[in-house]
């Protein structure tokens, strides 16, 4: 990754509302709002667990890796090797494929409750062909833009983000305050308990999907280098953009809570029918088609924003020689065509779930589960590999460090992301009780042979890959442990004495560092000359 050097650097709370402005999404809220009270301890923990420490340990891991490209497969490579970090990437890439449809669906519902008949509102969004059309329809117009370039449509982004997401967040919590104060009456019980009931173990299960509301803040570390003094005012961004995200849910849920009986909250429409229950009370409801297309806009945005973007991590390690040439394939305007476009055939196969699905919401809700799912994989490497990487690259410079000496406050950090994520990743198969999700059979499928497939793919293509795969106008740097071998090559070829290691010397030579040295890295920092365990033996020497 490029190290861009900006003429005047971020301030501390412009970086913290970067960081807001990308993890913030509204359409969660409703999945929340069912637990009352008691989704202000969820939205805690998933911060203080998940959050902070993902904040956290991608701004190292980015500072310390800013001049190579790769982002979580650098991460994950450099401590577990090039198959995990492979790994990495390829879950990130299809965990966004899968978050398509989820939140597509949301945006055709915001579509469905531009009319100004509730009823008839109502059916429509719960309507699967109509849902099918529209996010089918809408992914593919915007994959098309994207094929045309992405020039402009960051700034469709900012202004959908501020339109979409930040502006009715605002106004939820307004209203919800101006409802109270005006003596409205509260469907949420403000006396209940803050700490939910652990007796019953399915009442954790729907909230690990928070974990997925909070996913993407790894993407801010890449802006630690951009902060003037960054180990003392990127902790400083993180822990208060972690503030005002956690009080935009809390606030937001509890509004959503006061407006909504617990039982008739729906995943998919709650939260226009409570933007709308709040403009009947003020007579305002004229505001309810303006609200649902500034949402719609929202995820319209942020989709055209995402089409092209997590394809372009994978494209450029495709181009080292980890995708066969298909999906290295571009157009004139250097966008990778045939990955957007396996891309949306996947989407579509995905939509199509609303044929075998109960209703929207099951559809909905186990999408967004296999996507948390697929996720924490990502997460699980990179908290881990983070700690790895203190002791394996302990002398490796870090412009931004968690802890000032000693690993025991990266232990603690890391060690939360990685627990927390396991947490979030066991519960993420079990059914939750408070949503029809039709059979059982199919929920378990889906997640089961989804992860196992999604998982075991990008070991499948790895074995596959062949030398013809790599683009000769890529220029990835190679890991920290392929450096490291190159000098021990050279070593044995200088002090090599018989003509049977001056054969197996000049084999090494004529064969590819990358993939003959090892697919894992070393554990150890050096390795005498005489030992060939990181070069290549005569068993490696090609047979004529």
């Amino acid at each position: 990754m490029a190290n861009i050097k900006q003429v005047a650097k971020l301030g501390v709370f412009t970086l913290a509302i970067m960081n807001v402005t990308a993890v913030v999404s509204l359409r969660g809220l409703p999945a929340e709002a069912v637990y009352g009270m008691s989704s202000a301890f969820y939205y805690l923990f998933a911060a203080i667990v998940f959050l902070i420490p993902t904040s956290l340990v991608a701004a190292e891991l980015a500072a310390m890796f800013q001049d190579k490209q790769g982002g979580v497969f650098r991460w994950v490579g450099e401590a577990y090797g090039k198959k995990f970090g492979f790994l990495a990437i390829w879950v990130q890439w299809i965990e966004s494929t899968i978050w398509y449809p989820t939140v597509l669906t949301f945006g055709a519902v915001s579509i469905a409750f531009i009319g100004m008949n509730d009823v008839h509102d109502m059916s429509l969004a719960n309507n699967k062909y109509y849902t099918l059309a529209v996010v089918l329809i809408i992914y593919w117009l915007a994959t098309f833009i994207s094929l045309k370039g992405m020039g402009w449509v960051g700034k469709v982004a900012k202004i959908g983000g501020m339109v979409g997401t930040i502006i009715p967040a605002a106004l939820l919590i307004i209203l919800g305050i101006v409802y109270l104060a005006s003596g409205g009456h509260s469907n949420l019980d403000f006396n209940s308990s803050f700490f939910p009931d652990f007796t019953k173990f399915d009442n954790v299960v729907l909230a690990a999907s928070i974990f997925l509301f909070y996913a993407g803040m790894e993407m801010g570390g890449i802006h630690v280098k951009d902060v003037e003094n960054p180990t003392k005012n990127y902790p400083k961004a993180v822990f208060i953009g972690a503030l005002i995200t956690v009080i935009i849910f809390v606030l937001g849920t509890f509004a959503l809570g006061v407006i909504i009986p617990a039982k008739d909250i729906n995943l998919t429409q709650s939260l226009l029918v409570g933007f709308d229950n709040y403009f009947k009370y003020i007579h305002a409801s004229w505001l309810s088609p303006i609200i649902a297309i500034a949402l719609a806009f929202g995820v319209l945005a942020g989709v055209l924003t995402w089409v092209a973007g997590p394809s372009k991590g994978i494209f450029a390690v495709g181009k080292a020689g980890y995708m066969p040439p298909f999906f290295q394939k571009t157009n004139k305007m250097g966008v990778q065509k045939n990955i957007l476009f396996v891309q949306g055939g996947a989407v579509t196969l995905l939509s199509l779930l609303f044929v075998v699905m109960p209703s929207v919401q099951s559809f909905y809700q186990i999408l967004s589960q296999l996507t948390v799912i697929l996720y924490l994989v990502m997460y699980l490497l990179m908290f881990s590999g983070a700690i790895y990487l203190r002791y394996n690259m302990k002398k490796l410079n870090r412009p931004f460090r968690i802890g000032k000496s000693g690993n025991g406050l990266m232990w603690v950090v890391g060690g939360l992301g990685f627990c927390g994520s396991l947490l979030a990743f066991i519960l993420s198969f079990i059914p939750p009780s408070q949503i029809s999700t039709g059979s059982n059979t199919v929920w378990f499928t889906v997640l089961i042979l989804g992860a196992i497939i999604v998982v075991v793919a990008p070991f499948i293509i790895y074995a596959s890959k062949k030398p013809s795969w790599v683009d000769p106008n890529s220029n990835f740097e190679p890991f920290h442990w392929e450096e490291q071998a190159k000098p021990q090559v050279a070593t044995a070829t200088v002090t090599s004495a018989t003509a049977a290691t001056t054969t197996a010397t000049t084999a090494a030579k004529t064969t590819p560092a990358t993939d003959a040295v090892t697919d894992a890295p070393t554990t150890t920092p050096t390795v005498a000359p005489t030992d060939t365990s990181g070069t290549i033996g005569k068993e490696d020497i090609p047979k004529t």
